[in-house]
């Protein structure tokens, strides 16, 4: 077959008949650091994988890592392709559908975002347990027959969610809880924008995560997301709201955020591997 998933697929193919990865992390802006982590890693830039996009924000690499992350083979997607670079919400579907393809299990996904609860500070860390999908746009339109209708009710694995909680405890680190708003952009949001998603119970916003979430659902993924909060929502402080004010807090707390990240996804590795054997 020539379809770009099955040629992506036969790429990589000599490489993963021998190291068999089933976790993949998607990284977002701030979280770039943790493709470091691994060892006795191979990349594939995404220009070099046909079913994989361009891209054209700061702060996402476009590379494809394969390595060792403890015991671990895991899959890194340094970058992802935004809605707002194209208007196009289906961006990382051929990417998500080569990951399935592959045998791949779990996606985990991390992005930053804002935070709209004043005990949620900027520099912090949140667990996504739910979505509010604000731009009602899917990356499923187009598809054909009854899998499309994919259930979101658990979109957000519950027994991922309890791994990363223990992984946090034995790190002693705080991990916040609650829900993400996504929103198209690429501009920021107004106050009584943000004022909305509190009153529709949204705890974060961003610009990314959920049309990757839908993807990895409709492919068969469980779905582990956190959430670096990289400053308070419009209206809700004085600072100014900019990409690079993103990045930069971002990188300030990117330390805590690969190190708890990296213990998550081992936790992640290990119960896959005791459900294997």
């Amino acid at each position: 077959m020539d379809d770009p998933v099955s040629l992506s697929v036969a790429r990589l193919k000599p490489l993963l008949e021998i190291r068999k990865p089933r976790v993949a992390v998607l990284l977002g802006s701030g979280w770039g650091p943790f493709a470091q982590q691994l060892q006795s890693a191979v990349d594939w830039p995404y220009a070099e994988l046909p079913a994989f996009p361009t891209l054209g924000i700061g702060g996402h690499a476009g590379i494809l890592r394969l390595g060792r992350l403890g015991a671990h083979e895991v899959l890194v997607l340094a970058g992802r392709k935004h809605a707002y670079e194209t208007g196009a919400v289906d961006g990382m579907k051929g990417a998500i559908r080569t990951l399935s393809a592959m045998g791949v299990q779990v996606l985990v996904q991390t992005n930053a975002a804002g935070s709209l609860d004043h005990s949620m500070r900027p520099g912090g860390l949140m667990l996504i347990n739910d979505h509010i999908n604000t731009v009602q746009r899917s990356p499923l339109f187009g598809e054909q027959g009854d899998q499309r209708f994919v259930a979101m009710a658990d979109a957000y694995c519950p027994q991922l969610r309890a791994l990363a909680k223990q992984a946090a405890q034995q790190q002693q680190q705080s991990l916040h809880e609650g829900v993400y708003a996504w929103v198209m952009g690429p501009q920021f949001e107004t106050p009584a924008e943000i004022r909305m998603l509190q009153l529709l119970g949204a705890q974060a916003v961003g610009m990314s995560t959920v049309p990757e979430t839908i993807l990895a659902r409709h492919a068969g993924l469980r779905v582990l997301a956190l959430s670096m909060l990289t400053n308070m929502a419009a209206g809700l402080s004085d600072e100014a709201l900019s990409h690079s004010h993103t990045l930069a807090t971002a990188q300030a707390g990117s330390d805590a955020a690969v190190s708890l990240l990296s213990a998550i996804v081992q936790h992640i590795g290990a119960a896959l591997q005791i459900k294997a054997d």
